[in-house]
């Protein structure tokens, strides 16, 4: 999913690999929404690149790793070009990312979703994609208006066939170990924290 969110602000920063000047996101600031270990690795990487990061968190820390921390989403959207969305959908959560936050990016700003498409307000950043002709928006998981979004706007806009972020040969035997990992630890330990049924 990290790799994925790091190549679709790639593509999009190289107009979708199609004749013209691009750019570079050496450099750039990249803000990351959503710190659990996608947003960590997705951290690690822009800084590998180059890229300045920035992360939204609620916990106090100042510098971790090389990268910034703010407790301002405003603060975020406003200062970096990049913004890499990684949230579960919640109640809290749901049509959260929408015009007030989007419109505030600096010019020729990218949001990149990697998380769930209910979490953009998609009235709300089809009107910051109007007013704002430098927008662009890329997502694994298309938005219900993704046609009028494509007829609208074009290339501004791009979403995978299908939510592809895992799907990687090395993503299916990790998340196979992973299960394997956890049945062990419950009959060894009795451990239950990630039970399905209960």
């Amino acid at each position: 999913v990290a790799e994925l969110a790091i190549a679709m602000m790639i593509y999009m920063s190289r107009n979708q690999f199609k004749p013209g000047t691009g750019c570079e996101i050496s450099g750039k600031q990249l803000g990351i929404i959503g710190f659990g270990n996608i947003g960590q690795l997705v951290a690690k990487k822009g800084t590998g690149l180059g890229m300045e990061v920035l992360v939204y968190t609620s916990v106090l820390q100042d510098k971790h790793q090389g990268w910034k921390t703010t407790f301002s989403k405003d603060e975020l959207y406003s200062s970096c070009k990049y913004v890499s969305v990684n949230i579960p959908t919640t109640p809290e959560t749901k049509k959260s990312i929408g015009y007030d936050l989007i419109s505030q990016m600096p010019k020729g700003g990218c949001l990149i979703n990697t998380a769930r498409k209910d979490i953009i307000d998609e009235e709300g950043l089809m009107k910051a994609l109007e007013e704002r002709p430098d927008l662009k928006y890329a997502t694994d998981v298309a938005p219900d208006c993704y046609a009028e979004l494509k007829e609208k706007f074009g290339d501004r806009v791009f979403a995978t066939p299908k939510k592809m972020g895992a799907e990687t040969a090395e993503a299916n035997i990790n998340a196979g170990l992973a299960a394997a990992r956890q049945i062990v630890e419950y009959f060894e330990s009795g451990n239950t924290r990630f039970q399905v049924n209960k």
